[in-house]
């Protein structure tokens, strides 16, 4: 599967493009030529993501009641 990284878009000729670190190709098997998709994360989007999946930080694991349910 793949890796989240930070990386900023750049300008490559007369159009636009983002490297991808050389350690997540390898690990992916990634070379040129491939297809791959994409997920764009602003920041913002990013932040509330982090703040959601933040929310149960530190809870504990779910027990379940000893009591059977009908």
């Amino acid at each position: 599967m793949g890796e989240i990284f930070k990386t900023k878009i750049r300008r490559i000729g007369t159009s636009f493009g983002v490297l991808i670190p050389k350690k997540i190709l390898k690990a992916d098997k990634i070379k040129v030529g491939d297809e791959v998709e994409l997920a764009l994360l602003k920041k913002k989007r990013l932040e509330l993501i982090e703040e959601l999946v933040g929310i149960a930080k530190g809870a504990g694991p779910f027990e379940r009641e000893k009591v059977d349910r009908m």
